[in-house]
């Protein structure tokens, strides 16, 4: 939620970036308002972010609904809003350089694979924990990260 530019200014900036899939609840609210505090607090910039990339679950008129809200709550933003969707290019750009370095993998699975894996747990009356399912390359994947991580 908040990080600094650079080490030697410390200029604070917060974001608050919830997904337009109905209307806001207390926690967004909560969350937003905590952004914005310690935004302006630091005499900082608190950016409006829409995650707007899981279109199936996007509800109509939600983005609006997002910043009409926080406009009432008195809650400006100072950048934004920006849309999730309108950067897939540059995330895909990276994600690509992540794998081809080894640091990442390509999911494995079909969407039916992973229906297949939630049922299973749901007969067992276990949580759905995805983190269960890695391909045995991952520990290859995660001990080269992590060992590079470390030096």
């Amino acid at each position: 939620m908040c990080y600094y530019i650079g080490m030697s200014d410390k200029k604070v900036i917060t974001r608050f970036a919830p997904s337009p899939t109905g209307f806001m609840h207390v926690g967004s609210v909560r969350t937003a308002l905590f952004a914005w505090l310690w935004a302006k607090k630091n005499n900082g910039t608190f950016i409006l972010r829409i995650e707007d990339t899981d279109k199936e679950r996007e509800v109509e008129g939600s983005i609006d609904h997002i910043k009409n809200s926080l406009q009432w709550l008195g809650l400006d933003w100072d950048q934004g809003p920006y849309l999730q969707s309108e950067r897939l290019d540059v995330y895909k750009k990276y994600a690509q350089i992540l794998v081809d370095k080894g640091y990442a993998y390509p999911d494995p699975y079909t969407e039916d694979e992973v229906g297949e894996f939630r049922n299973k747990a749901e007969l067992a009356k276990k949580p759905f924990l995805y983190r269960e399912h890695r391909p045995k390359e991952f520990r290859t994947v995660q001990n080269r990260f992590v060992s590079k991580c470390q030096r």
